[in-house]
């Protein structure tokens, strides 16, 4: 029986164990093709094609010629063997790195997720930015209307009570930049705000109202 009609060729599930023994079967195919060819060379060195008969025909007296024969057609039915074998590892070994190359991709993916899903842990806000006047300390910031204010210089959802609290920061704080950090369509932002003498009204130029909890 050949290789190719005892084996079936590996389906999904393809283990490093599954392709080894595939190697070893192929390493024993060629150890038999090899040995094959030993036989040949003992009588007299003939190859696959050299006559087994004499000038007028009769079975060559000089060698064994049923030997030969026997070692022809083994060693023939053992290379279609070992090409069957070669294509059963040749698909073994795909199937193997397809399946490491997926386990890898599904592995980086979910480390990207993971990544993401600890970036967005996103610190609870406390008051919202109704307005911000163009010209003014907040806009210069980059303060937009909807920023949803999570800490503002000392002032965060722990500490916060009301907005006077942000009021007494701020006026502490004339010409000396606070930090602020907003959550923006989902995203957390650190912005820089001074508050300072302008032409409005405040040290901000902008409106902020406390988030209903």
């Amino acid at each position: 029986m050949s290789a190719q009609d005892g084996d079936p060729e590996p389906k999904g599930g393809v283990s490093v164990g599954d392709v080894q023994l595939l190697l070893r079967k192929k390493d024993e195919l060629e150890a038999q093709i090899r040995a094959c060819y030993g036989v040949l060379e003992d009588q007299k060195g003939v190859g696959m094609n050299e006559p087994l008969v004499d000038v007028e025909g009769y079975p060559r007296a000089d060698v064994d010629v049923y030997q030969v024969r026997t070692a022809r057609h083994n060693i023939i039915c053992l290379q279609n063997d070992h090409k069957a074998l070669m294509h059963q590892v040749e698909q073994a070994l795909h199937q193997l790195h397809a399946r490491e190359k997926e386990k890898r991709e599904k592995d980086e993916a979910e480390a990207r997720a993971e990544a993401r899903s600890q970036s967005q842990v996103l610190p609870q806000p406390f008051a919202r930015v109704n307005a911000v006047t163009q010209g003014s300390p907040a806009s210069f910031s980059g303060l937009q209307v909807d920023d949803e204010i999570a800490e503002f210089g000392s002032v965060n959802t722990h500490n916060f009570q009301s907005l006077q609290n942000i009021a007494t920061v701020v006026q502490h704080s004339e010409g000396q930049p606070l930090s602020v950090t907003v959550i923006r369509n989902g995203e957390k932002l650190h912005l820089g705000l001074t508050p300072k003498r302008w032409s409005g009204k405040g040290l901000l130029g902008c409106n902020i109202v406390p988030l209903q909890r």
